[in-house]
């Protein structure tokens, strides 16, 4: 019975390390003409809807993906949260009335276009579906 526990758990932390690895490399995307430098913390306030303008004084648009890869990993390193810890947070905060959720979009080519289309948009894709539609923007 140990070894089966044993073998089992080797088994999922390998799994756990491949998956982690095929993780895409997730950028944050703006309109072209967005000329706001962000930090990962103001980014992950825009995300949980704690800002809503950027550093220029713009309303802030912030777009989501739905659950995928690109998600999954901007919930974890931006957000700090796992994506069910996201979606209970949101639930939280419509319930009670003091907010409402990012709009969700399929994909980052979605993401690129719901972006391209409006200056006051943010969003995250995967570094290869950037295009020059839209800016990637480090975080400082």
């Amino acid at each position: 019975m140990l070894k089966n526990f044993i073998r089992n758990t080797v088994l999922a932390t390998s799994l756990t390390v491949i998956t982690a690895s095929a993780f895409a490399d997730v950028v944050v995307v703006v309109h072209p003409s967005n000329s706001s430098e962000l930090s990962a913390k103001q980014v992950q306030r825009i995300f949980l809807g704690k800002e809503k303008k950027f550093s220029n004084g713009t309303a802030v648009n912030p777009i989501n993906q739905t659950s995928n890869a690109a998600r999954n990993d901007f919930d974890s390193n931006v957000l700090g949260r796992s994506s069910t810890q996201v979606a209970a947070y949101w639930s939280k905060l419509v319930f009670t009335g003091k907010g409402i959720p990012p709009k969700e979009v399929n994909g980052d080519a979605e993401v690129v276009a719901a972006v391209a289309a409006d200056p006051s948009a943010i969003g995250y894709v995967d570094s290869a579906a950037v295009t020059g539609d839209v800016k990637a923007i480090p975080l400082n």
